[in-house]
């Protein structure tokens, strides 16, 4: 009986250990990880044939940030975590008409995904039953029907999806900044 006991109690004890560790990673590695997806992203800028002043004819979702900003710890870590790979899903189609390295552009997703893992990570059993945001994969799945598709994947698309990206990532940084976690 005794035995059984401890054998609980080390469990549990590795168990919390575990799940805090997964956690201090918001911590320690999580702004440095987005520190390099935003300076990836420049680079991009910086590599880019043409830069474009046309306006995206997507809306920005600035209702959804709203709603999310107001929403439990884990549920704003959720949502920065659905950003994370909605981004990730947009930067997987084809880019050939940019000036884009393609190692630049698979250190950024490679980054993107870490952070995505690693949030998803710190949300906990219920996060894990949360269901993804359909108005904002509407608005992403908007992003690459109505810009990249529509100026067929050209230079001037990305850059606007580039800029978007920035944009959204600044905002999850700030999600996740400002979750009860931290």
């Amino acid at each position: 009986m005794l035995g059984r006991i401890f054998f609980t109690c080390v469990f549990l004890g590795l168990f919390c250990a575990c799940s805090s560790l997964s956690c201090r990673w918001m911590d320690h590695k999580f702004r440095q990880y987005s520190g390099n997806s935003f300076n990836l992203l420049d680079m991009m800028a910086n590599n880019s044939t043409n830069s474009t002043e046309e306006q995206n004819t997507v809306a920005f979702p600035h209702n959804l940030y709203s709603q999310a900003s107001k929403a439990s710890a884990e549920g704003k870590l959720s949502f920065a975590v659905q950003i994370l790979k909605e981004v990730s899903a947009l930067f997987e189609e084809d880019q050939s008409s940019t000036s884009w390295q393609e190692v630049t552009v698979e250190n950024f997703l490679n980054v993107v995904n870490k952070q995505a893992d690693e949030l998803h990570s710190c949300i906990g059993a219920q996060g894990e039953t949360k269901k993804k945001n359909t108005k904002l994969h509407l608005y992403f799945k908007r992003l690459s029907n109505e810009t990249l598709k529509k100026m067929g994947h050209s230079a001037e698309a990305w850059e606007l999806i580039r800029r978007e990206v920035r944009v959204h990532l600044v905002r999850a940084d700030l999600l996740v900044f400002f979750s009860d976690l931290l």
